[in-house]
């Protein structure tokens, strides 16, 4: 992984590929060249990254997760990352989390929101603009 080390990070989160490169290129497109965007397909690889980038000193300015993964629930990862890393801010981006989850999201995880799938790009950029300026 080629780290650009001069800019924020945003890390996509889902087990789905076709749903992290559609999310990447939107939010390259509506964010443009202020972040670079790195994606992960589990939550094991995930923490890859995370550990990587905060070993290196770069910068994680949002992590979107997905809720329905194999390994782990997205609220479980986030909570996960919130209890070393809560300075990170976290969303949720599902087509099926129950609403139990994304409480405990809220509660332990410092959930910023939760964006339901299929997604509207506009509403999603302005989100994470909301979430991280």
């Amino acid at each position: 992984m080629g780290a650009v080390m001069n800019k924020p990070y945003i890390l996509c989160v889902d087990d789905d590929k076709t749903i992290l490169m559609s999310l990447r290129a939107q939010l390259k497109r509506g964010l443009g060249d202020q972040f670079a965007y790195e994606v992960a397909e589990s939550a094991r690889e995930a923490w890859e990254v995370i550990n990587e980038f905060k070993e290196s000193g770069i910068s994680l300015s949002l992590i979107i997760s997905d809720w329905m993964m194999p390994e782990i629930k997205g609220d479980e990862f986030l909570i996960q990352v919130h209890s070393q890393y809560p300075e990170i801010p976290k969303m949720m981006l599902t087509g099926q989390a129950d609403p139990e989850a994304i409480k405990r999201a809220q509660d332990f995880a410092n959930l910023a929101c939760c964006l339901t799938k299929p997604w509207n790009r506009d509403s999603l950029i302005e989100t994470i603009k909301a979430v991280i300026h």
